[in-house]
């Protein structure tokens, strides 16, 4: 199923990098994990890399791929006898998903991408069905962006909360 996904996530890459009229867009952002993740980790970085191309006036969609690294918390688990402390591992997605954003406005607009998180680490990842709603403003080739992005995982979801700056090239 996931070669199936990641297929077909890279037969839309290369079809929507055919139209004329694409933009590149590449972009970082920092996030906080929160849920499940919240109790497990501290904080994200991510990285951005869409191609969008305008369907209708002010609708845009294109291909999108990601790459998020949520860092481990330290952790102390008390087990009635005593207490015992680790850290969690650093936990990696590769988002492969279709993007899309409609424009209210000038510089104003909201999207989400979907798709599918490739689990990179810890072992025993798989990841899974991948959302990202996100509201963004652009200030001509830089824009502001603040989304909500979760990968929805066997008995569990892996969410954040994130803000970001993106370039379009």
């Amino acid at each position: 199923m996931k070669k199936l996904l990641l297929v077909a996530a890279l037969a839309v890459f290369m079809m929507g990098t055919s139209f004329a009229q694409g933009q590149f867009k590449i972009g970082a952002n920092g996030a906080i994990p929160v849920g499940d993740a919240g109790d497990s980790y501290t904080f994200g970085v991510g990285v951005d890399v869409a191609y969008l191309f305008e369907v209708a006036d002010m609708v845009w969609i294109g291909p999108q791929a990601s790459y998020f690294h949520y860092f481990g918390d330290d952790v102390e688990i008390d087990t009635g006898i005593g207490t015992i402390s680790g850290e969690v591992e650093d936990a990696a997605f590769l988002p492969i998903a279709a993007s899309g954003r409609i424009g209210f406005g000038e510089s104003f607009y909201v999207g989400a991408d979907l798709g599918y998180g490739i689990g990179i680490s810890p072992d025993g990842n798989d990841g899974g069905f991948y959302y990202r709603p996100k509201a963004g403003y652009s200030f001509g080739t830089v824009g502001i962006i603040a989304s909500y992005s979760g990968v929805s995982l066997d008995g569990g979801n892996f969410s954040s909360i994130n803000f970001g700056v993106e370039f379009g090239l």
